[in-house]
């Protein structure tokens, strides 16, 4: 049975080293004859969320007017969610941090979901242990779901300036995991 897959990719450079994980897990999940959907969060506008509580306390929709809505409803319509990101200072990037603390509101809706996370660090494998640290930062959201289930983690390392992930080992098993979805 074939599932809904939403991949968000952060990166800020379009064909980047976290965007091409990206392009390499939906080739797999698309292959696997999955409904998939990636978007380029660099399309979108996505602002910082203000904290007015409008909607975690009010339960009304969020009074900004810009993209987070649209990706938060296909994120709670998905079965299985991706989070591509490359690794700024061991974290995630802003913008992927950006969007997912606009789930403040809805993030008790978001219950029973799978999910991936793909990233891309400059710094070698040597830097592992510490680059690492992004699949905690990624964790702070998921731990606050009710039952998600992480189903992969994917760590390019050694991929600085756009294009040299091309022939990283990262980039098979991308695909592979994408295929895997059924």
């Amino acid at each position: 049975m074939s599932k809904k897959v939403f991949i968000l990719s952060s990166s800020p450079r379009r064909g980047g080293n976290s965007d091409t994980l990206c392009d390499e897990f939906m080739r797999g999940a698309v292959e696997a004859g999955n409904e998939v959907e990636k978007i380029f969060l660099g399309d979108k506008t996505v602002n910082y969320c203000t904290g007015c509580s409008v909607c975690s306390q009010y339960k009304k929709p969020c009074p900004q007017k810009d993209d987070a809505a649209e990706i938060i409803s296909k994120m709670l319509a998905a079965d299985v969610i991706v989070l591509g990101t490359p690794v700024y200072f061991y974290a995630m990037s802003a913008q992927l941090k950006t969007m997912l603390d606009r789930c403040c509101g809805p993030y008790t809706e978001m219950t029973n979901k799978e999910f991936y996370f793909l990233a891309a660090a400059a710094e070698g494998d040597e830097g592992r242990p510490l680059l690492e640290h992004v699949f905690d930062n990624l964790m702070g959201f998921i731990d606050c779901l009710e039952n998600p289930v992480v189903k992969g983690k994917i760590l390019a390392t050694g991929v600085w300036h756009v294009g040299e992930i091309k022939g990283n080992p990262a980039l098979q098993e991308a695909y592979e995991m994408g295929k895997k979805i059924f």
